[in-house]
């Protein structure tokens, strides 16, 4: 028999088949993959260990989080028993129920059940449809369908995500939280029950309305729970008395800037903040910001840094956010801001480890002018010559401009962007030498995080770094890479007076933080960034308007903030030494900081950066032929001379230095009758230097005020000349200023004195 023929002699088989294969093609094709694709989901930020921080309402108005994965045992029971006792068994469509909801409507003569399983209500809630018999019949072809796809505990996680629970709440877990404050999974017997009957009608029954419909609708439903042993008496008798919540609370709202910074619509996202943290912080940081707001202070940020997974574990965009004030919304752990003097230990790490001086090296710390850029210190105070640990932890601001003079401003700028600062967008040139002293923003945040990956860098070796893909991610391009560089930055920073000016040595109790503040020019911003071997903790303070307050300094304001956020974490240890293999010794001068050089008579082995040969030896003791018992020097040696080894700074140093330093032996003079070689030169311009361009100030009238030439002589007591182009304008003793009105122009000023040495310099006068 040909084909033709056995299709016409079983037509009608062939026809029932054909169409069967049709329908089986179009159920296995009817539902789409994703059938809640276009729900508007709130954002919802959790922490590290999934408890919730806050969220955000989805588009349309709705609390609906994005759908969970599973839902409590307590709440799948309540919700199979109220809703569709035989869920476990039937594929969809539970025939028994659909003929008692035929029976009942027809014998009442109304709708008293609609017969849908939890898995036909899914198909509702995704479709969206009027309650018809024709949408009741494709629901139940769909539900079959989904069952097909989906597990038993999925279709009831896609019903409880989607669920309505009156007003805007919408599924499980914005129901529990928005009525019991509180995850779904931590409900009691009495709330799961109560959010398994709420849907059945969401409008009619409500927490505002019906509410004794509601309670005996719940408490049914709990009497069926009990009958059939899924509680205890007790259990029970407590689920009936407990009564129902009132009006929806609000959610959760932690570290708010963060969760508004992280929120993503339509998504949960996990953050690797710490709740327990997180609410610590928030209190300190309330607290302080609240006394400071009355003087002037009203806002303040703060991290918490955990050192080895770079991972922030607090994050305070803005403390005291329900006291309304003018710029309480701004992120400002991410607002770039003047960082003041917070950058100061990279460029003292950065010059260790590239070899360009040693950690006590002394520096100049003298009044300073470099074509009109006058740094001062912030107590307007000199030491004449300062030694570079402690110049870092009394933040002097002259040191640090000569250190960057000095390292290179472009260089500088490469290695903090190199670090994480995203905030240096303008040209190097542009910041210039005040790039050390706040003429930069940075980033709370971005700043922190630095001071946490040299923390990290410290403690991990080589080896491990190049190793470990995630140490090798994170660290790449990093800037600092001298472990002992970093030690010695650290042990600087170890140094910084404490708030409360308390001598902390003494205290076994006050934990070691390396730590450094920041104040901005005109007292607009106040910085304390710590770090220990666990955690770094960054705080910042001032008005994210702008505007200044007097004692914003950033030791009075963000120090006692940072110590009580370090006293509220866990205890930690402190740096160890630097590793064998990763530094040198050798010989360092006591009083330089220098290397040991060839007339230094006290010197210590320290361990140094490996490119710590590279500095020079010390150039400040230098041999002197000494005669009358020291009185006198003489420039050679004669009869009745000897030579001794002295400490001579230059005059400008000297001076200042001298004033706080009483053992300071100063260079005698030379003998009367010695002839001098130039060898010595006791005097130094204070200001202005050699080749300074300088301005004549002028009075509010106009008139010429004069500008103070200042010179620094080993001698105060002696009488100085003044010459200026060559002309004599007058002398000075012991108080060496002239005050001058030179004219426009280049000019040359030499003084002498009494002893006949002589120096000269020229400057312009713009």
């Amino acid at each position: 028999m040909s084909f033709k023929a056995y299709i016409r002699q079983h037509k009608t088989a062939t026809t029932l088949v054909a169409v069967c294969v049709v329908l089986l093609l179009c159920w296995l094709f009817c539902l789409p993959r994703n059938i809640f694709r276009d729900t508007e989901y709130s954002s919802v930020v959790l922490d590290r260990n999934g408890d919730l921080l806050g969220a955000r309402i989805a588009s349309d108005g709705q609390w609906r989080f994005p759908p969970c994965e599973s839902v409590p045992d307590r709440y799948a029971s309540a919700l199979i028993e109220f809703e569709d006792r035989h869920f476990r068994w039937h594929p969809g469509v539970d025939p028994m129920a659909l003929g008692r909801a035929v029976w009942q409507n027809v014998s009442k003569k109304r709708v008293v059940s609609g017969g849908s399983t939890i898995t036909m209500q899914v198909i509702r809630m995704s479709r969206g449809k009027d309650r018809t018999i024709g949408q009741k019949i494709i629901e139940a072809i769909l539900a079959t369908r989904l069952e097909l796809r989906c597990s038993k505990k999925e279709i009831l996680a896609l019903y409880a995500s989607h669920a309505p629970y009156g007003g805007n709440v919408v599924g499980i877990e914005a129901a529990s939280w928005r009525y019991f404050g509180r995850s779904p999974e931590d409900m009691s017997w009495s709330e799961a029950c109560l959010l398994a009957v709420l849907p059945n009608s969401p409008s009619s029954l409500h927490m505002s309305k019906n509410r004794d419909k509601l309670l005996e609708k719940r408490n049914r439903l709990l009497k069926r729970l009990y009958d059939k042993g899924r509680m205890s008496t007790e259990d029970y008798e407590l689920a009936c008395e407990e009564p129902l919540p009132g009006e929806p609370m609000p959610l959760p709202s932690y570290a708010s800037h963060y969760v508004e910074m992280m929120a993503c619509g339509n998504k949960r996202l996990k953050t690797t903040l710490d709740l327990g943290i997180q609410k610590q912080v928030e209190e300190i940081t309330d607290r302080w910001c609240h006394e400071f707001s009355l003087s002037g202070v009203n806002d303040m940020a703060a991290v918490v840094i955990d050192v080895h997974s770079g991972e922030f574990l607090a994050w305070v965009g803005n403390a005291d956010i329900d006291r309304r004030r003018p710029g309480v919304m701004v992120n400002t752990a991410m607002a770039p801001r003047s960082t003041g003097s917070i950058l100061k230990p990279f460029l003292y790490c950065a010059m260790l480890q590239d070899g360009e001086m040693l950690p006590n090296t002394l520096l100049h710390d003298t009044p300073l002018n470099i074509n009109g850029f006058t740094p001062q210190n912030f107590d307007m105070q000199y030491s004449g010559a300062v030694p570079a640990g402690e110049a870092l932890a009394r933040s002097l601001n002259i040191p640090s401009v000569l250190m960057l003079q000095k390292y290179g401003v472009q260089k500088f700028g490469d290695l903090l962007r190199k670090g994480g600062m995203t905030s240096l967008r303008r040209a190097d040139g542009d910041y210039g030498l005040s790039l050390i002293l706040g003429g930069a923003e940075g980033r709370l945040a971005e700043i922190a995080k630095i001071y946490a990956n040299m923390s990290e860098w410290y403690q991990q070796d080589q080896k491990s770094i190049k190793s470990d893909p995630g140490l090798k991610a994170r660290f790449k391009d990093f800037p600092f890479y001298d472990r002992t560089a970093m030690w010695h930055t650290f042990e600087a920073l170890k140094e910084v007076n404490r708030p409360d000016e308390m001598d902390w040595k003494i205290i076994h109790s006050v934990r070691k933080v390396a730590w450094k503040t920041g104040t901005s020019w005109g007292f607009r911003d106040g910085w304390a960034i710590g770090a220990t071997p666990e955690y770094v903790v960054g705080v910042w303070c001032g008005n994210a308007q702008g505007q200044g307050a007097n004692g914003l300094v950033g030791g009075r304001t963000a120090g006692p903030v940072m110590f009580d956020i370090f006293n509220s974490l866990p205890k930690t240890g402190w740096f160890p030494e630097p590793p064998y293999g990763e530094y040198i010794t050798a010989e360092v001068c006591r009083k330089s900081g220098h290397l040991k050089g060839l007339y230094c008579e006290e010197c210590d082995t320290l361990k140094l950066p490996l490119n710590a040969l590279r500095t020079s030896p010390c150039p400040y003791h230098k041999i002197v032929n000494l005669t009358d018992g020291g009185r006198y020097r003489v420039e050679s040696p004669v009869n009745g001379s000897y030579a001794q080894s002295m400490f001579l700074l230059p005059p400008s140093m000297e001076w200042y230095y001298r004033q706080r330093h009483n053992d300071y032996v100063p260079l005698p003079p030379l003998k009367p009758g010695t002839p001098q070689n130039g060898n010595f030169i006791p005097m130094e311009f204070i200001y202005p230097h050699s080749g300074t361009s300088i301005s004549i100030p002028r009075q509010l009238d106009g008139s010429v005020v004069g500008a103070v030439f200042s010179l620094a002589h080993t001698n105060p007591d002696t009488e100085v000349h003044w010459h200026l182009d060559q002309k004599y304008i007058g002398s000075t003793s012991h108080l060496h200023q002239m005050t001058l009105n030179p004219e426009h122009g280049r000019h040359y000023l030499t003084v002498v004195d009494a002893e006949g040495n002589s120096i000269s310099i020229y400057f312009d006068v713009e």
